[in-house]
C-alpha cells in the first residue's frame, strides 16, 4: 500500500502516564514530555497503515500533529509506536508541545 497524500485523523483518548509507564506497557520508557494514547475503538491506532510485513508496521505518522480542543491546537507531535500497531500494550506515543511552547513561539517569529 502507498501512504495517503491527505492528512488522516483519528479520535483518541490520552492514557494516564503512570499506566503507560507500568511494566505491562512501556515499562518506564515514557518521559514527562510524552503523551500515550489509544484509539476510541479497540485496535484502532495512528499509523494503521499495514505493510506486507507481519506484524503490521506503522509507516508515515512520525512527525505528524496531535491536535485537540474545541479550537483545534497542536498538543503534540507523533513520535513512535510499537512495530505491531494493533498491540494494545504498546500504545502510540507523541511528544507534548506544551513543554516547548515558548521555544516554538520564539523560533516561529
Amino acid at each position: 500500500r502507498r501512504l495517503s497524500p491527505t492528512l488522516q485523523e483519528l479520535e483518541v483518548t490520552v492514557m494516564d502516564a503512570r499506566m503507560c509507564n507500568n511494566s505491562r506497557f512501556w515499562n518506564g520508557g515514557i518521559g514527562p514530555a510524552m503523551i500515550c494514547f489509544q484509539g476510541q475503538h479497540r485496535g484502532s491506532a495512528p499509523a494503521k497503515i499495514h505493510s506486507p510485513v507481519s506484524p503490521p508496521t506503522p509507516q508515515g505518522d512520525s512527525g505528524g500533529p496531535v491536535v485537540c480542543g474545541k479550537r483545534p491546537a497542536v498538543a503534540g507531535v507523533m513520535s513512535f509506536s510499537s512495530r505491531d500497531v494493533t498491540d494494545p500494550f504498546k500504545p502510540p506515543v507523541a511528544t507534548s508541545t506544551m513543554k516547548y511552547k515558548k521555544w516554538i513561539q520564539k523560533t516561529m517569529r
